[in-house]
């Protein structure tokens, strides 16, 4: 898996720590069976959020499930970037824990939690 560290569209400042494995765009696109482009404007879109590791734009692995992107997450980036939050922060508030999940946010939407971390990103958001 490639080393992919800096959040495209935001700013120079990493958002997500070393471990947290990621896929290169053109792996994801194979993976979701779409152009490479597709997946560029998925990012541009907020269906996914992407980040940039050695020049390469990258999105978190735990943001697919099989051969599709996770059911929910695409909502919830769109209900925190209604509410003016920056991707950097989307990316950095999905992989941190949460004593009250208990976990990450984007391992209880993965879990088939999305309503409630929903009701979280709409809270925070409004």
């Amino acid at each position: 898996m490639p080393v992919c560290g800096i959040v495209t569209h935001v700013s120079e400042v990493p958002a997500l720590s070393d471990d947290v494995a990621v896929l290169p765009a053109t792996e994801v696109a194979v993976i979701l069976s779409i152009p490479r482009t597709r997946v560029h404007q998925l990012i541009k879109d907020g269906q996914l959020l992407g980040l940039r590791r050695n020049d390469t734009t990258c999105i978190p692995a735990d943001f697919l499930d099989g051969n599709a992107v996770v059911k929910g997450l695409p909502g919830t980036i769109s209900l925190l970037r209604d509410g003016g939050y920056p991707d950097e922060d989307i990316l950095r508030w999905l992989f941190t824990d949460d004593e009250s999940l208990p976990g990450t946010p984007i391992a209880a939407i993965r879990a088939g939690r999305h309503r409630e971390i929903k009701r979280r990103a709409q809270a925070m958001a409004f």
